[in-house]
């Protein structure tokens, strides 16, 4: 029997792959609130990432415990879907490099990521991009460690392009609080919120200049927070924004009621992923030649399109077809 060719082999050979990442990324800082996210990641499933805050969530004085606590619990065996990444001290600060050092030698081989927030430049941050890279090659993990940047300074959108090619960077996080406040008041408090922070021209624009950055690069684009924690449909919305208007693939939560709205808004519409599985079934068949489809034609362009429909079904817990699910899945 002639063995079928995979989607990602066919359409993607040779190329970088674009991540296949969770649409809701959840911030915990302290040890009560990693603990019962990673309670909810066990009743959902793997649906979003975890994101343990080495920056907020540690008091003065108390960085290098509150880094140690971390990597105890991403090392640990409640961390069941080893989707737990972090974020550390900014480049500027003297803690940044113990963050890397602590959490790469305690957990090194279990973390999912490595979030490096406000960066002033594509030097500041691709020199703390090398030494975790570094780091990891120092204490022989043999991996490279991904990562994940937050552009919320003047100076990182002016350089979000280049910060973009990074080597092993697969997010670009949107910071839009202290995006805001690097303003000195000519953008209002009041914009943080729906509708001013999708149509507040400077804000928008920085909002689309990353996404473009991203995903010019093979990169996942995240949208900022919601300050409504608990209003499920203004939740929804905002991630329906991002993800229709903007290009956004992946939302932060910061409270555990924003997790499920966020991932329904980011998910496929319903229909197409049901038309995704059924194109590319076919045309794996047609050795992934050109098909015909409820009376269109379809061609690799197209495939590509659909598969990158149906991986995103599958990261944000959908049910896809059975058939699809062996075939591509299994």
């Amino acid at each position: 029997m002639e063995k079928l060719i995979h989607p990602k082999k066919a359409l993607f050979a040779g190329e970088k792959a674009f991540p296949v990442l969770s649409a809701c990324e959840h911030f915990a800082g302290s040890r009560k609130l990693i603990d019962k996210a990673l309670a909810l990641q066990i009743e959902y499933g793997p649906i979003f990432d975890i994101t343990a805050d080495c920056e907020d969530g540690a008091r003065a004085g108390e960085e290098v415990a509150h880094a140690e606590m971390v990597a105890e619990v991403v090392a640990s065996a409640q961390n069941v879907h080893k989707k737990i990444g972090a974020r550390i001290h900014d480049p500027s600060h003297a803690s940044c490099k113990e963050d890397v050092d602590i959490l790469l030698s305690k957990c090194g081989r279990e973390i999912a990521y490595i979030t490096i927030p406000k960066a002033t430049s594509y030097e500041q941050v691709a020199g703390t991009a090398a030494y975790i890279q570094a780091t990891a090659k120092r204490l022989r993990l043999d991996r490279a460690i991904p990562l994940h940047i937050l552009i919320e300074t003047h100076g990182a959108l002016r350089d979000v392009a280049q910060i973009a090619t990074i080597p092993n960077l697969e997010v670009l996080d949107f910071g839009l609080m202290d995006f805001v406040s690097g303003h000195h008041g000519a953008i209002a408090a009041s914009q943080m919120r729906s509708p001013g922070q999708f149509e507040h021209r400077l804000i928008a624009r920085a909002k689309a200049e990353v996404a473009a950055a991203a995903l010019a690069n093979g990169v996942v684009p995240a949208h900022n927070v919601c300050l409504n924690l608990k209003d499920a449909h203004v939740v929804r919305q905002d991630a329906a924004r991002a993800r229709s208007e903007f290009g956004f693939l992946r939302m932060w939560s910061i409270y555990p009621a924003q997790i499920k709205p966020i991932v329904e808004a980011m998910q496929p519409d319903f229909d197409e992923v049901n038309d995704a599985a059924a194109i590319l079934l076919a045309a794996q068949k047609a050795d992934w030649g050109p098909t015909q489809y409820n009376g269109e034609l379809h061609d690799r362009a197209t495939y590509r399109y659909f598969w990158i429909v149906l991986e995103k079904a599958k990261a944000t817990g959908m049910a896809v077809p059975p058939s699809a699910l062996e075939q591509f899945f299994a």
